[in-house]
Protein backbone atom coordinates (compact mmCIF):
# COMPACT_ATOMS: atom_id res chain seq x y z
CA UNK A 1 0.00 0.00 0.00
CA UNK A 2 2.85 2.39 0.82
CA UNK A 3 4.09 2.34 -2.77
CA UNK A 4 1.05 4.40 -3.72
CA UNK A 5 1.61 6.99 -1.00
CA UNK A 6 4.15 9.74 -0.60
CA UNK A 7 5.73 10.66 2.72
CA UNK A 8 6.00 14.38 3.48
CA UNK A 9 8.49 15.32 6.18
CA UNK A 10 8.28 18.85 7.61
CA UNK A 11 11.34 20.26 9.39
CA UNK A 12 10.93 23.31 11.62
CA UNK A 13 13.46 26.09 12.20
CA UNK A 14 15.90 27.22 14.86
CA UNK A 15 14.31 28.09 18.23
CA UNK A 16 10.97 26.98 16.80
CA UNK A 17 8.85 23.88 16.82
CA UNK A 18 6.30 21.87 14.89
CA UNK A 19 3.65 24.46 15.81
CA UNK A 20 5.24 26.91 13.34
CA UNK A 21 4.05 24.88 10.35
CA UNK A 22 0.73 23.57 11.71
CA UNK A 23 -1.50 25.07 8.98
CA UNK A 24 0.57 23.36 6.29
CA UNK A 25 0.70 20.10 8.25
CA UNK A 26 -3.08 19.90 8.51
CA UNK A 27 -3.58 20.98 4.89
CA UNK A 28 -1.30 18.22 3.62
CA UNK A 29 -2.88 15.69 5.96
CA UNK A 30 -6.18 16.18 4.16
CA UNK A 31 -4.63 14.77 0.97
CA UNK A 32 -5.12 11.01 0.57
CA UNK A 33 -1.86 10.69 -1.38
CA UNK A 34 0.27 11.91 1.52
CA UNK A 35 1.37 10.61 4.88
CA UNK A 36 2.64 13.68 6.71
CA UNK A 37 5.31 13.61 9.40
CA UNK A 38 7.05 16.17 11.57
CA UNK A 39 9.27 16.08 14.63
CA UNK A 40 10.98 18.34 17.15
CA UNK A 41 14.68 18.92 16.66
CA UNK A 42 16.98 18.01 19.57
CA UNK A 43 17.14 20.64 22.29
CA UNK A 44 13.93 22.38 21.21
CA UNK A 45 11.36 20.84 23.54
CA UNK A 46 11.83 23.46 26.27
CA UNK A 47 14.98 25.57 26.36
CA UNK A 48 17.63 25.02 23.72
CA UNK A 49 20.05 22.68 25.46
CA UNK A 50 23.62 23.97 25.58
CA UNK A 51 25.02 20.48 25.02
CA UNK A 52 23.27 20.04 21.66
CA UNK A 53 25.48 20.52 18.62
CA UNK A 54 24.56 21.10 14.98
CA UNK A 55 25.48 17.52 14.15
CA UNK A 56 22.68 16.39 16.48
CA UNK A 57 20.17 18.20 14.23
CA UNK A 58 21.61 16.50 11.15
CA UNK A 59 21.53 13.13 12.91
CA UNK A 60 17.88 13.68 13.86
CA UNK A 61 16.97 14.27 10.20
CA UNK A 62 18.90 11.16 9.21
CA UNK A 63 17.02 9.14 11.80
CA UNK A 64 13.59 10.29 10.56
CA UNK A 65 14.36 9.70 6.89
CA UNK A 66 15.90 6.30 7.50
CA UNK A 67 12.78 5.36 9.47
CA UNK A 68 10.56 6.37 6.54
CA UNK A 69 12.72 4.31 4.18
CA UNK A 70 12.51 1.32 6.53
CA UNK A 71 8.72 1.62 6.60
CA UNK A 72 8.72 1.35 2.81
CA UNK A 73 8.40 4.84 1.35
CA UNK A 74 10.13 5.18 -2.01
CA UNK A 75 9.05 8.80 -2.53
CA UNK A 76 9.79 11.27 0.24
CA UNK A 77 9.03 14.97 -0.05
CA UNK A 78 10.67 17.39 2.38
CA UNK A 79 9.45 20.81 3.47
CA UNK A 80 12.01 22.82 5.42
CA UNK A 81 11.27 26.13 7.13
CA UNK A 82 14.14 28.52 8.01
CA UNK A 83 16.99 26.40 9.46
CA UNK A 84 14.80 23.43 8.57
CA UNK A 85 15.32 24.49 4.96
CA UNK A 86 19.07 24.21 5.38
CA UNK A 87 18.66 20.73 6.88
CA UNK A 88 16.28 19.78 4.06
CA UNK A 89 18.92 20.51 1.42
CA UNK A 90 21.32 18.18 3.19
CA UNK A 91 18.73 15.38 3.10
CA UNK A 92 17.84 15.98 -0.55
CA UNK A 93 21.48 15.60 -1.55
CA UNK A 94 22.10 12.49 0.56
CA UNK A 95 18.98 10.38 -0.04
CA UNK A 96 17.83 9.18 -3.45
CA UNK A 97 14.34 8.60 -1.97
CA UNK A 98 13.87 12.37 -1.61
CA UNK A 99 12.06 13.34 -4.79
CA UNK A 100 10.84 16.90 -4.12
CA UNK A 101 11.92 19.77 -1.94
CA UNK A 102 10.15 22.84 -0.57
CA UNK A 103 12.27 25.53 1.07
CA UNK A 104 10.36 28.13 3.05
CA UNK A 105 12.47 31.17 3.99
CA UNK A 106 15.59 28.94 4.00
CA UNK A 107 18.16 30.44 6.36
CA UNK A 108 21.28 30.43 4.22
CA UNK A 109 21.59 34.12 5.13
CA UNK A 110 20.12 35.58 8.28
CA UNK A 111 18.97 39.01 9.39
CA UNK A 112 19.85 41.96 7.20
CA UNK A 113 23.51 41.93 8.13
CA UNK A 114 26.25 39.71 6.72
CA UNK A 115 28.50 40.37 9.74
CA UNK A 116 28.25 37.05 11.58
CA UNK A 117 29.95 38.52 14.66
CA UNK A 118 26.88 40.69 15.31
CA UNK A 119 24.32 37.93 14.76
CA UNK A 120 24.19 36.70 18.34
CA UNK A 121 23.44 40.20 19.60
CA UNK A 122 21.16 41.22 16.75
CA UNK A 123 18.77 38.29 16.94
CA UNK A 124 17.94 39.21 20.54
CA UNK A 125 17.49 42.90 19.94
CA UNK A 126 16.27 43.41 16.35
CA UNK A 127 13.19 45.65 16.64
CA UNK A 128 11.78 44.26 13.40
CA UNK A 129 11.10 40.95 15.14
CA UNK A 130 8.50 42.59 17.35
CA UNK A 131 6.48 43.29 14.21
CA UNK A 132 6.54 39.63 13.21
CA UNK A 133 5.63 37.98 16.51
CA UNK A 134 3.62 39.05 19.52
CA UNK A 135 5.67 40.17 22.57
CA UNK A 136 5.04 36.95 24.51
CA UNK A 137 6.30 34.91 21.58
CA UNK A 138 9.43 37.04 21.29
CA UNK A 139 10.21 36.67 25.00
CA UNK A 140 9.59 32.93 24.87
CA UNK A 141 11.90 32.38 21.91
CA UNK A 142 14.65 34.71 23.08
CA UNK A 143 14.77 33.05 26.49
CA UNK A 144 15.05 29.71 24.69
CA UNK A 145 18.25 30.64 22.89
CA UNK A 146 21.76 30.52 24.35
CA UNK A 147 24.84 32.06 22.77
CA UNK A 148 26.28 28.56 22.41
CA UNK A 149 23.26 27.44 20.39
CA UNK A 150 23.46 30.53 18.20
CA UNK A 151 27.01 29.48 17.39
CA UNK A 152 25.80 25.99 16.46
CA UNK A 153 23.20 27.56 14.17
CA UNK A 154 25.91 29.66 12.54
CA UNK A 155 28.04 26.55 12.00
CA UNK A 156 25.36 24.59 10.18
CA UNK A 157 24.61 27.57 7.96
CA UNK A 158 28.30 28.00 7.18
CA UNK A 159 28.95 24.37 6.23
CA UNK A 160 25.82 24.24 4.05
CA UNK A 161 26.53 27.14 1.72
CA UNK A 162 27.32 24.89 -1.26
CA UNK A 163 24.26 22.67 -0.79
CA UNK A 164 21.91 24.53 -3.17
CA UNK A 165 24.21 23.92 -6.15
CA UNK A 166 24.20 20.16 -5.42
CA UNK A 167 20.42 19.67 -5.36
CA UNK A 168 19.03 17.65 -8.29
CA UNK A 169 15.34 17.32 -7.40
CA UNK A 170 12.49 19.74 -8.23
CA UNK A 171 12.53 22.53 -5.67
CA UNK A 172 10.01 25.21 -4.71
CA UNK A 173 11.22 28.20 -2.69
CA UNK A 174 8.77 30.42 -0.80
CA UNK A 175 10.10 33.71 0.55
CA UNK A 176 8.35 36.66 2.17
CA UNK A 177 9.55 40.11 1.16
CA UNK A 178 9.00 41.48 4.69
CA UNK A 179 11.09 38.80 6.40
CA UNK A 180 13.49 40.52 8.82
CA UNK A 181 15.25 37.29 9.76
CA UNK A 182 15.97 35.84 6.31
CA UNK A 183 16.14 38.57 3.63
CA UNK A 184 14.45 37.70 0.35
CA UNK A 185 17.74 38.33 -1.49
CA UNK A 186 19.01 35.21 0.25
CA UNK A 187 16.44 33.06 -1.54
CA UNK A 188 17.16 34.81 -4.82
CA UNK A 189 20.84 33.95 -4.37
CA UNK A 190 20.36 30.24 -3.71
CA UNK A 191 17.79 30.07 -6.51
CA UNK A 192 20.41 31.36 -8.93
CA UNK A 193 22.89 28.73 -7.70
CA UNK A 194 20.56 25.77 -8.22
CA UNK A 195 20.93 23.58 -11.30
CA UNK A 196 17.72 21.59 -10.78
CA UNK A 197 14.13 22.26 -11.83
CA UNK A 198 13.34 25.21 -9.59
CA UNK A 199 10.65 27.72 -8.73
CA UNK A 200 10.77 30.85 -6.60
CA UNK A 201 7.74 32.67 -5.21
CA UNK A 202 8.34 36.02 -3.51
CA UNK A 203 5.32 36.84 -1.36
CA UNK A 204 4.75 40.54 -0.75
CA UNK A 205 4.21 41.57 2.85
CA UNK A 206 4.86 38.14 4.36
CA UNK A 207 7.28 37.87 7.28
CA UNK A 208 9.33 34.95 8.57
CA UNK A 209 6.21 33.62 10.27
CA UNK A 210 5.05 32.36 6.88
CA UNK A 211 2.38 29.89 7.97
CA UNK A 212 0.54 32.37 10.16
CA UNK A 213 0.84 35.29 7.79
CA UNK A 214 -1.61 37.12 5.59
CA UNK A 215 -1.33 34.70 2.66
CA UNK A 216 -1.04 31.41 4.52
CA UNK A 217 -3.93 29.70 2.70
CA UNK A 218 -2.58 30.55 -0.73
CA UNK A 219 0.91 29.43 0.26
CA UNK A 220 -0.32 26.12 1.67
CA UNK A 221 -2.35 25.48 -1.47
CA UNK A 222 0.62 26.18 -3.73
CA UNK A 223 2.90 23.87 -1.76
CA UNK A 224 0.23 21.17 -1.90
CA UNK A 225 -0.13 21.63 -5.66
CA UNK A 226 3.64 21.45 -6.17
CA UNK A 227 3.87 18.20 -4.20
CA UNK A 228 0.77 16.61 -5.77
CA UNK A 229 1.39 17.32 -9.45
CA UNK A 230 3.65 15.07 -11.44
CA UNK A 231 4.06 17.83 -14.01
CA UNK A 232 3.96 21.04 -11.99
CA UNK A 233 3.75 23.87 -14.47
CA UNK A 234 4.45 27.44 -13.43
CA UNK A 235 6.69 30.38 -14.14
CA UNK A 236 10.09 29.90 -12.58
CA UNK A 237 9.92 33.19 -10.71
CA UNK A 238 6.68 34.71 -9.45
CA UNK A 239 5.76 37.62 -7.23
CA UNK A 240 2.53 37.51 -5.25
Amino acid sequence: MLKFKKAVLIIHGFAGGTYDEEPLFFRLQSESKFDVYNFTLPGHITNLSTDVEYQDWIDAVDKRINKLIEIGYNDIYIVGHSMGGVLATYAAIKYKQVKKLVLVAPAFTYLSTEDKSTFSKSIKSAPELIKEYNPKEIISRVLKVSLQQLKEFEKIVDISQENPSKINVPTLIIQGTSDSLVPYKSSEKIFSEMNCTKYLIEVDGVTHDVFFGIKVEKICEEITLFLKKHNYSAENIRKW
